[in-house]
């Protein structure tokens, strides 16, 4: 007897049209986001009417955005939102703020209530944190000076939705006390961010090591997601949004260890409920009012993209960024944002909005986001233009000392890990050097404690005359934002023809636009991850040292050629041909009531019954090398086993407790 699941349909309708508008937004190169957005529009009521369970698809789409929240939080860190609490609290209050004045002053001039002026303007200032930080991220972006001021806002209106949820009914004119209702709810919060600290330190590392212990892939899964949905349950249940508690419980799991291996599990999850978001927002669109109001809709949607750039850039310029970071930084958070939509359903009920109020608000929303990818993907060319374009006085000011005496130096763009670690390798060779770097914060910190790093963007030609990049002898670009990158290699390269010019990017295929525009050397994340994993790879097949390095060589002679060529031409490589070995060695603990466990080395037979030579054995600390015959073992040792790799496959049972070791693998008990 079968059973009908009415949701099932809905579903397999959802994906599959999804699946054809996907191709075909890929085909015409139109970002997936506006796809799904697409398929809502044609799949929902207004639309085709193919799908019914409209609230089991909005129960996803939450899922998708708790998710959304939760990858977020796992990638940052304590640390990191520490050094953002800046952006987070004076530029997303700024914002915020500024947004909403800026929003309920024409609605109040032309004779709309103050109650209702206030929430037009609490529904501008929230800003779609799914669409930009998944844009962002995908753009490697989020490391920018713009990216850091979008996440820092967005962090902020994240947790400002919840006092404007409580607030609908004061201004709506009903009875209660909502400033009870706040304090109520900040009581409540500082209750739960106790608990929540009381656990990362004492309660979740020891579940999550208890977990790991079982070496159980389907468990752990179920244990970091259960974490997840269990912090966003409990912010909920306090009046919170579900999804600020999903963003606490990935900053706890980023402090984890294991905080790498929950990320690639959760990814999936994520992308598929992220893209049933976009699908439900589309959802509520009819098509047939944007049509008939048109005009009336395109002019509200490009008011409020152009207005809301330009209030997240003063609030960018608050925090100390030069104008043209500042606008890029508007621009990612010109959109109308998703918590938006729930704030709008909130005020429906409560009669702050009618419902053309309702849809020309569900037409400009919808329409701002799907500007956004586009906007976005445009950042460094809007970045470029703007820099040719605006007066000296906008421009970044230059350093406050003037180091022009330097010479023969080094100049460093940028102080993120990458900065400090090289820093510190031209203090330790005596080599003079100065630094150059866009958050304000960081120079501060790293200048009190007598680092030589000056505020300034090393794009600008003002800046990098102050700190006489003609006379110096290197430049190191080491930032995370690719159109910033470009303007320093181009214009340092104009100042100075001979500098040599050292630059860090994330792609291989930056690489030549780069030496184009002057760099002598770029060093690409995604190469030289690649290089050291080959190196490792030939290693542990005891490939010898010499033919890896002259191998390396090769590669790097080529400008990474050999990795950017579709068909990599064998003939013309250093062959490797006869030089791997079918010996490896490995490292074997000795497991409590093992084969040698008791036995000296003679007893075991290990080299002439087994194929296997003891070449070292730790205990205690201590390292004896190439043990004598009467050695004994104990459990824990740790024996360094050199044979041929299958044979070390089959045996290695005879040290980890499994009788004659036939079919175990290596490895550490």
């Amino acid at each position: 007897m079968s059973v009908e699941i009415p949701i099932l349909s809905d579903v397999v309708m959802i994906f599959g049209l999804s699946s054809a508008v996907i191709i075909a937004s890929h085909r015409f190169k139109i970002p997936p986001v506006i796809g799904f957005l697409l398929t809502g529009v044609l799949a929902g009521p207004y639309g085709l009417g193919l799908v019914g369970a409209e609230q089991e698809v909005e129960i996803f789409a939450e899922i998708g955005v708790i998710l959304l929240l939760f990858v977020i939080g796992m990638e940052l860190s304590l640390e990191e939102l520490q050094r953002l609490r800046k952006p987070v609290f004076i530029g997303g209050a700024a914002q915020v703020l500024l947004t909403i004045v800026v929003f309920e002053l024409p609605f109040m001039v032309f004779g709309v209530g103050i109650g209702k002026a206030v929430f037009i303007g609490f529904l501008a200032a929230l800003s779609s944190t799914a669409i930009v930080l998944k844009l962002l991220a995908e753009k490697a972006q989020l490391g920018a000076p713009h990216g850091r001021i979008s996440l820092g806002m967005l962090i902020f209106q994240d947790v400002a939705v919840v006092p404007m949820m409580l607030l609908v009914p004061l201004l709506a004119g009903a009875g209660g006390n909502p400033w009870l209702s706040l304090g109520e709810m900040g009581l409540k919060a500082a209750l739960v961010g106790g608990v929540l600290f009381v656990a990362a330190r004492k309660l979740i590392p020891r579940v999550l090591e208890a977990v790991i212990r079982t070496r159980s892939r389907e468990l752990f899964l179920m244990t970091t997601l259960g974490l997840c949905f269990a912090i966003a349950l409990l912010t909920s249940s306090v009046g919170l949004s579900l999804s600020l508690g999903a963003f606490l419980a990935g900053l706890i799991m980023s402090e984890s260890e294991y905080s790498h291996s929950a990320l690639e599990g959760v990814l999936p999850f994520r992308d598929v409920f992220t893209s049933v978001f976009f699908v439900s927002i589309g959802m509520l669109l009819d098509p047939a009012f944007v049509v008939t109001h048109l005009p009336q809709v395109l002019g509200l949607t490009t008011t409020i993209l152009v207005l809301k750039a330009a209030l997240a850039a003063v609030a960018g310029r608050l925090l100390g960024y030069p104008w043209h970071v500042a606008i890029l930084g508007g621009l990612c958070l010109c959109q109308i944002g998703e918590f938006s939509f729930v704030l709008a359903g909130v005020g429906m009920g409560s009669d702050l909005l009618s419902a053309v109020e309702y849809q020309y608000f569900l037409a400009v929303a919808i329409m701002t986001m799907a500007v956004t990818p586009f906007l976005i993907a445009a950042v460094p060319a809007i970045s470029e233009r703007l820099v040719r374009l605006m007066p000296p006085g906008l421009k970044a000011a230059p350093p406050r000392e003037a180091e022009a005496e330097m010479s023969d130096h080094l100049v460093i763009a940028g102080f993120g890990l990458g900065g400090h670690h090289l820093a510190r390798a031209a203090k330790a060779a005596g080599i003079r050097y100065v630094v150059l770097e866009m958050n304000p914060d960081t120079v501060r910190r790293e200048r009190a404690k007598g680092e030589p790093i000056l505020y300034g963007d090393a794009s600008q030609a003002a800046v990098l005359e102050h700190i006489n990049v003609a006379g110096a002898r290197i430049l190191a670009v080491v930032i995370s934002d690719p159109a910033a990158i470009g303007r320093i290699v181009a214009t340092a390269r104009a100042h100075n023809p001979a500098l040599h010019i050292v630059v860090r990017t994330r792609f291989v295929s930056e690489i030549e636009p780069l030496m184009q525009l002057g760099a002598q050397e770029v060093v690409a994340e995604e190469y030289e991850t690649s290089v050291e994993m080959f190196i490792r790879v030939l290693s542990t097949y005891l490939v010898p040292k010499a033919d890896i390095e002259r191998f390396v060589r090769e590669i790097r002679a080529e400008g990474y050629g050999m990795l950017r060529r579709s068909m990599l031409n064998t003939a013309d490589a250093y062959s490797l041909d006869g030089v791997c070995s079918s010996f490896g060695a490995t490292v074997l603990a000795v497991a409590p009531g093992a084969f040698v466990e008791g036995r000296s080395l003679a007893q075991t037979h290990l080299r002439k019954e087994h194929g296997l030579t003891v070449v070292a054995v730790q205990r205690d600390g201590k390292t004896v090398l190439n043990p004598a015959a009467d050695w004994v073992f104990a459990a824990g040792d740790r024996a360094h086993v050199f044979g041929e790799q299958s044979v070390i496959s089959d045996k290695a049972g005879l040290f980890l407790g499994h009788g004659d070791g036939a079919g175990t693998g290596p490895g550490e008990a």
